[in-house]
C-alpha cells in the first residue's frame, strides 16, 4: 500500500472503502468499549454514564451523524453534556476549533494547546490517545472485516485501483488490514493523516481519475458528504445490513460502476441508506 502522496494513477477507476464500520466490523466495538467510556473518565461523568453513553452512540453510529470524526463528535457529546448535565469549561473553544480546524488529528491538536491555554485541548488530547490506546488493547479477534469484505476486495482489484478513504488512526488501519489478508488488493492508503475525505478524493481526481471512474463506498453520511463534494460515485454499506450490502456490491454494484450504469441505479442505494438510518 502506497500512501496518497507516493501514488499516480495506474487503473482506468478507482475504488475508495471505508475501513471502520464499513469494511471491517469495529466501529460499534470501538465506541462501545473505547471512545465513549473514555471521555465519561475523562471528564468524570460516570454519575450519569448510562445516558451519556446512549446519546454517544447515537450520535456516532446510528443517525445521519454517524461516523464524524472524533473531535466533532466530542464536541457534540461535549456540548450537550454541559447543557444538561454538568457544565463544561471551555466547550465554545473546542467546538469552534472542531468546526473550523483545517485538520483534525492528535497532531493538530498538540499545535492547538500551544497556542491555547483552556485545559479542555489537553483534556481532549488526553481522551484521544487513552482512545487509541484502548482500541489497540481490544483482542485482535473482535477486529475483522464484514463478511464478503475480502471477496469484494478481491474483485475490485482486478478491475480498479483500491484505496482505503478513512477518517480513522493510520497505525490501527494498517495493523487490522495487513492481519486480515485485505492490504494485498489496497494501492493506496488514504488514513486521518491525509486529511479529510473529502479532500483525499480531491486529489485522486486530480490525479486523473474522471468523476464517474472514482467510487466511495462508506457506511455513513459523511462518506456521501465527501463524494457529493467531489462529484464521485457513492454505494452505502447499510448498517446491521453489511453482510447483504457487500454481497450486492459483488453482484450488481461492481459490474455496473465498470460497465458506466452505476450513476443509472445509485439513487436507489442511496434512499435506503439514508432511511436506513432514519432520515
Amino acid at each position: 500500500m502506497k500512501e496518497l502522496k507516493e501514488y499516480t494513477k495506474d487503473h482506468a477507476y478507482v475504488i475508495c472503502i471505508d475501513s471502520d464500520g464499513c469494511a471491517m466490523d469495529t466501529m460499534n466495538i470501538k465506541h462501545f468499549q473505547c471512545f465513549g467510556p473514555c471521555m465519561v473518565k475523562e471528564w468524570q461523568l460516570e454519575k450519569w454514564q448510562d445516558e451519556i453513553l446512549k446519546r454517544w452512540d447515537e450520535i456516532n453510529l446510528f443517525t445521519m451523524t454517524r461516523g464524524i470524526n472524533r473531535f466533532k463528535g466530542l464536541a457534540l457529546a461535549l456540548s450537550e453534556i454541559s447543557e444538561k448535565y454538568r457544565k463544561i469549561d471551555g466547550i465554545a473553544a473546542f467546538r469552534n476549533w472542531a468546526e473550523h480546524a483545517p485538520e483534525l488529528s492528535n497532531d493538530a491538536l498538540s499545535k492547538a494547546i500551544s497556542l491555547n491555554a483552556d485545559p479542555i485541548f489537553t483534556k481532549a488530547l488526553n481522551w484521544s490517545k487513552a482512545v487509541n490506546a484502548s482500541i489497540n488493547a481490544l483482542p485482535q479477534e473482535t477486529k475483522k472485516p464484514f463478511p464478503y469484505v475480502d471477496q469484494a476486495l478481491k474483485a475490485s482489484h482486478e478491475k480498479a485501483a483500491v484505496a482505503i478513504v478513512s477518517s480513522a488512526n493510520k497505525e490501527a488501519v494498517v495493523e487490522e488490514w495487513n492481519r486480515c489478508g485485505l492490504a494485498e488488493s489496497v494501492d493506496v492508503m488514504c488514513c486521518q493523516d491525509a486529511g479529510s475525505k473529502a479532500y483525499c478524493l480531491s486529489r485522486l481526481v486530480e490525479l486523473g481519475y474522471p468523476n464517474d471512474h472514482v467510487l466511495m463506498v462508506g457506511d455513513a453520511p459523511g462518506d456521501l458528504a465527501a463524494a457529493e463534494s467531489n462529484a464521485v460515485l457513492y454505494y452505502p454499506i447499510l448498517v446491521n445490513h453489511e453482510a447483504q450490502s457487500w454481497q450486492e456490491f459483488i453482484k450488481t454494484v461492481l459490474p455496473a460502476f465498470i460497465h458506466g450504469t452505476y450513476d443509472d441505479i445509485k439513487e436507489i442505494y442511496i434512499e435506503a441508506f439514508k432511511k436506513n438510518l432514519g432520515e
